[in-house]
C-alpha cells in the first residue's frame, strides 16, 4: 500500500495548533506540500517554520473561513502558489459556548454553524471545482464522536453531526470525479481547544468512565488515519466516518 505524499499539495485549515498543527507536520513527514490556514497568522508561520525544516514548501495564509468570498480567495492564493489542490483537511472549528440546549441563543448558533459547517461545506465545494478539473483528489473532514453521540455541547454537536452528512453527500455526489471524502470522529483530544474539558476534572472522570481505553487522545494520534484517507492506501474507501476515541463509541 502508498501511504506516500510526495508531490501532492495539501490544504489544511485549523492549523496552528493542536489536530491541525499536528497535521500539518505529519502530511509534511509523509512529503506533501502544505498551504495552513487559520485566523491568527504568528501561530501559523511557527508551524509553517516547522514544516519547512522537514524540506517541505509551505503556505500560511490567514482567512475567515466562516465568509465565502475569503474562501474564494484562500482558494485562488493557493492556486497561484502551488497550481493545483490534492487534498484537503477540514480540521477548523469554534465552540464558543457550553449552554445547554435549552439556553443557547442565536449568536451562538451562527458563530458555530457558519465556520463549522458553512465553512466547511463552501471550501469543500471551491476545492472540489479545482480536484474535478486536475482529475481529483481526498477531502478529510475532521468531525467528532459528538456527532454520532450527543454530550454536553449541544450545539458544536449538531453541527458535526450535520458534518458527517456532508461528508456522505459530498462522497456520494463528487465520486464520479475521482474526489474521495471521508472524515474522522475524535474523541476527548488534549487539544488547546477542548481543554475547557479535559482540564476539568469532572468532567474529565466523567468521560473516562465511558471510554475504554480510560485516556483522552493527543493530537497526533490523529494523523495516522488522516495520513491514510489522504493517500491511495485507502484508494477504495470514501463517504466513510472514522472514529478514533478509545472505543468511547461502542
Amino acid at each position: 500500500m502508498d501511504f506516500s505524499l510526495k508531490d501532492h499539495v495539501a490544504l489544511i485549515t485549523g492549523a496552528s495548533r493542536g489536530i491541525g498543527e499536528a497535521t500539518a507536520i505529519g502530511l509534511a513527514q509523509a512529503g506533501a506540500d502544505l498551504a495552513i490556514v487559520s485566523r491568527k497568522l504568528p501561530d501559523l508561520e511557527k508551524v509553517g517554520e516547522e514544516v519547512k525544516k522537514l524540506g517541505r514548501k509551505c503556505l500560511p495564509v490567514q482567512a475567515h473561513l466562516g465568509k465565502v468570498e475569503e474562501i474564494n480567495q484562500l482558494v485562488k492564493r493557493v492556486l497561484e502558489e502551488f497550481g493545483k489542490i490534492d487534498i484537503l483537511v477540514n480540521n477548523a472549528a469554534t465552540n464558543p459556548t457550553m449552554a445547554s440546549a435549552i439556553d443557547v441563543d442565536e449568536r451562538a448558533w451562527d458563530s458555530i454553524m457558519n465556520l463549522n459547517l458553512k465553512g466547511l461545506f463552501f471550501l469543500s465545494q471551491a476545492v472540489a471545482r479545482v480536484m474535478k478539473e486536475k482529475g481529483g483528489g481526498k477531502i478529510i473532514n475532521v468531525s467528532s464522536v459528538a456527532g454520532i453521540t450527543p454530550d454536553i455541547l449541544p450545539l458544536y454537536s449538531i453541527s458535526k453531526a450535520g458534518v458527517n452528512m456532508a461528508t456522505k453527500v459530498m462522497a456520494q455526489q463528487w465520486s464520479r470525479y475521482n474526489i474521495r471524502v471521508n472524515a474522522i470522529a475524535p474523541g476527548l483530544t488534549k487539544t488547546r481547544f477542548s481543554e475547557a474539558l479535559w482540564k476539568n476534572p469532572d468532567i474529565l472522570k466523567m468521560a473516562m468512565i465511558k471510554t475504554p481505553m480510560g485516556r483522552p487522545a493527543e493530537p497526533v494520534e490523529m494523523v495516522g488515519a488522516i495520513i491514510y484517507l489522504a493517500s491511495d492506501a485507502s484508494s477504495y474507501v470514501t463517504g466513510q466516518i472514522i472514529a478514533i476515541d478509545g472505543g468511547i463509541t461502542i
